[in-house]
């Protein structure tokens, strides 16, 4: 799956940036990325729950909301009430982030745990059962355009030995300097879900972008 990231779309003209990767039925974009940052868990400040219901008003392609804020056990829910399809949040942020897995799901999302590049897999094996998402960083979230971090695979190796065997039962996505030269290497890895910006929003065709990243994805695990 490829879920554009609209923190490298033009903020201006976010409609027309969404309809941009929709494509033809089954060719475009699986998931919308949607980077909410509160300037206190990172050190960038987007957007909020606002502009995500303006989003979920624009279009059907489900939307990835990954929640870089302080505090996601109280405000990670209305995300989930609003309409997101996958609400994501940062498990060096969340208190309880098994009850707010739960609490997620009740409200009507899937729910996603990410972990930053030097954040370890292995402690947190038995939250992830609670998860329908893993999300690899492979940059320090904050800012878009960041270098790919190639050490963060070996986390979504053993994430899809896991998965694999039955131990796991989640998506592996990867966020971070995705793009034609390191999809492949990250396909190879494991990963089902790429969040792709730049490579996407500064091509000449966003929508034909995606369909060529995922090409290469599934060339690598074909």
């Amino acid at each position: 799956m490829i879920a554009p990231s609209i923190l490298s779309a033009d903020f201006a003209r976010l409609a027309d940036e969404v309809a941009a990767v929709e494509g033809p039925p089954g060719r475009g974009a699986d998931w919308l990325h949607v980077d909410v940052m509160d300037a206190h868990f990172v050190p960038n400040l987007t957007l909020g729950l606002p502009v995500v219901k303006s989003l979920l008003a624009a279009t059907d392609v489900p939307l990835d909301c990954h929640l870089m804020i302080e505090n996601p056990d109280h405000w990670a829910i209305g995300y989930a009430e609003s309409g997101a399809y996958n609400v994501t949040v940062h498990v060096e942020a969340a208190a309880d982030p098994v009850a707010l897995a739960r609490n997620l799901r009740a409200a009507g999302s899937k729910a996603g745990l990410a972990i930053k590049p030097n954040t370890p897999l292995e402690p947190y094996v038995e939250v992830l059962r609670s998860y329908d998402t893993l999300l690899v960083m492979s940059v320090e979230p904050g800012f878009g355009g960041q270098k790919f971090i190639a050490d963060v695979l070996g986390k979504v190796r053993t994430a899809r030995t896991m998965v694999d065997t039955g131990h796991l039962n989640l998506v592996v996505e990867i966020d971070g300097g995705i793009n034609a030269d390191t999809i492949e290497q990250a396909a190879e890895a494991g990963v089902d879900c790429f969040v792709a910006g730049s490579a996407v929003y500064a091509a000449d065709d966003p929508a034909r972008a995606v369909e060529d990243l995922r090409s290469q994805a599934r060339a690598r695990t074909s």
